[in-house]
Protein backbone atom coordinates (compact mmCIF):
# COMPACT_ATOMS: atom_id res chain seq x y z
CA UNK A 1 0.00 0.00 0.00
CA UNK A 2 1.30 3.46 -0.89
CA UNK A 3 1.28 6.43 1.43
CA UNK A 4 1.86 8.88 -1.40
CA UNK A 5 -0.12 12.09 -0.91
CA UNK A 6 -1.59 14.26 -3.66
CA UNK A 7 0.54 17.15 -4.87
CA UNK A 8 -2.12 19.64 -5.96
CA UNK A 9 -1.69 22.22 -8.71
CA UNK A 10 -3.78 24.58 -10.81
CA UNK A 11 -3.23 25.39 -14.44
CA UNK A 12 -1.33 28.56 -15.22
CA UNK A 13 -4.40 29.47 -17.31
CA UNK A 14 -6.69 29.48 -14.26
CA UNK A 15 -6.62 33.20 -13.48
CA UNK A 16 -10.32 33.52 -14.25
CA UNK A 17 -11.81 34.90 -11.06
CA UNK A 18 -11.81 31.77 -8.92
CA UNK A 19 -13.64 29.18 -11.03
CA UNK A 20 -10.78 26.70 -10.87
CA UNK A 21 -10.06 23.08 -10.17
CA UNK A 22 -6.86 21.51 -8.94
CA UNK A 23 -5.48 18.14 -9.99
CA UNK A 24 -2.89 15.82 -8.45
CA UNK A 25 -1.19 14.23 -11.45
CA UNK A 26 1.49 12.65 -9.26
CA UNK A 27 -0.88 9.74 -8.48
CA UNK A 28 -1.29 8.61 -12.10
CA UNK A 29 1.55 6.07 -12.05
CA UNK A 30 1.01 4.67 -8.56
CA UNK A 31 -2.81 4.61 -8.42
CA UNK A 32 -4.05 5.07 -11.99
CA UNK A 33 -6.22 8.03 -11.05
CA UNK A 34 -6.25 11.81 -11.35
CA UNK A 35 -7.75 13.34 -8.21
CA UNK A 36 -9.67 16.58 -8.89
CA UNK A 37 -10.95 19.14 -6.36
CA UNK A 38 -12.41 22.64 -6.18
CA UNK A 39 -9.55 25.07 -5.59
CA UNK A 40 -11.80 27.24 -3.40
CA UNK A 41 -12.71 24.34 -1.08
CA UNK A 42 -9.48 22.42 -0.48
CA UNK A 43 -11.01 20.56 2.48
CA UNK A 44 -14.03 19.55 0.39
CA UNK A 45 -14.66 16.42 -1.63
CA UNK A 46 -12.17 14.97 -4.10
CA UNK A 47 -13.25 13.26 -7.31
CA UNK A 48 -10.96 10.41 -8.40
CA UNK A 49 -11.06 10.27 -12.19
CA UNK A 50 -9.60 7.38 -14.18
CA UNK A 51 -6.66 8.27 -16.40
CA UNK A 52 -8.51 7.40 -19.65
CA UNK A 53 -11.51 9.53 -18.64
CA UNK A 54 -9.29 12.47 -17.68
CA UNK A 55 -7.36 12.16 -20.96
CA UNK A 56 -10.65 12.20 -22.89
CA UNK A 57 -11.82 15.28 -21.00
CA UNK A 58 -8.57 17.17 -21.66
CA UNK A 59 -8.71 16.16 -25.32
CA UNK A 60 -12.28 17.45 -25.57
CA UNK A 61 -11.31 20.76 -23.99
CA UNK A 62 -8.45 21.16 -26.46
CA UNK A 63 -10.80 20.46 -29.38
CA UNK A 64 -13.41 22.92 -28.10
CA UNK A 65 -16.02 20.20 -27.61
CA UNK A 66 -17.49 21.97 -24.58
CA UNK A 67 -17.88 25.44 -26.09
CA UNK A 68 -16.99 28.70 -24.44
CA UNK A 69 -17.73 29.31 -20.80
Amino acid sequence: MTTETPQWFKSSYSDNGGNCVEVAANLVASRGIVPVRDSKDVAGPVLDVSVPAFDSFVGGVKLGDFGAV
